[in-house]
């Protein structure tokens, strides 16, 4: 059997297991079958036709090919490629968001696109997830499409091995901390993700009190940002230590 591919990667090259991988000739996925049920922008049509060269399934992992207990959130996983037509492109987030929105499976979207580097051209991929932010339950989830750094192709790789990957909902939870936390841990990822985002906002205000500091004159107001600033940065050492 000859597997599907997106330019170099496959999901062999990914560390997918075999018996996940899509066969070629069942693998191309018709651009038009994302926009012929649900209503999608003129600038997001143009995009898919002529940003995306192709969408490729190359993996579908399963109870049956993982040997991972059934999900009781998740069905299943699926890795699709998205082969991007300009050099250098970016992640087109809109159509992950279009693609990702129609399905209840989780995807990875394996970006793959031609780059320069060095003075000479490679092949690179990325990945994103679409996933909800952590919310209160019983409120409308808000969904955003998370990315990661671009690789070298024969670099990017998929981990599925974690101890506590072990149904097809902690695989998601799993492939979604590696693109979005650098981390194959399926355990706690809304909270891990809260304290990633409050860190984020800790660092952007600490930077903005660090610059009013240094501007402010009245001895009175100095005093005060500082203690704001001070505040801040404890903040932010207790949720890098939760992190190490």
């Amino acid at each position: 059997m000859t597997i599907a591919s997106c330019g170099s990667v496959s999901a062999l090259t990914l560390g997918l297991p075999n018996s996940s991988a899509v066969p070629a000739e069942k693998a191309t996925l018709p651009k038009g079958l994302f926009v012929a049920r649900i209503p999608v922008s003129a600038k997001t049509k143009q995009r898919l036709a002529n940003d995306i060269e192709t969408i490729t399934m190359l993996s579908l992992l399963r109870p049956s090919n993982t040997r991972l207990a059934v999900g009781t959130r998740i069905p299943e996983v699926l890795a699709i490629g998205l082969r991007l037509h300009a050099k250098n492109a970016a992640i087109p987030t809109d159509i992950v968001e279009l693609i990702a929105m129609q399905r209840k499976s989780g995807i990875v979207f394996v970006c793959v696109r031609d780059a320069d580097f060095e003075g000479t051209k490679r092949q690179e991929c990325a990945f994103a997830v679409r996933r909800a932010l952590p919310g209160r339950a019983g409120h409308t989830p808000t969904f955003k499409v998370f990315v990661s750094d671009w690789k070298p192709a024969g670099e990017a790789m998929l981990d599925i091995g974690d101890p506590a990957v072990d149904s097809i909902d902690a695989l998601w939870e799993s492939l979604c901390s590696q693109v979005m936390l650098g981390s194959a841990s399926p355990t706690a990822l809304d909270a891990r993700m809260t304290r990633r985002m409050q860190a984020a906002q800790l660092a952007e205000q600490i930077d903005k009190l660090t610059r009013d500091h240094q501007r402010a004159k009245n001895p009175e107001q100095r005093n005060e940002i500082f203690t704001k600033l001070h505040k801040a940065k404890n903040q932010l050492e207790e949720l890098r230590k939760l992190e190490a």
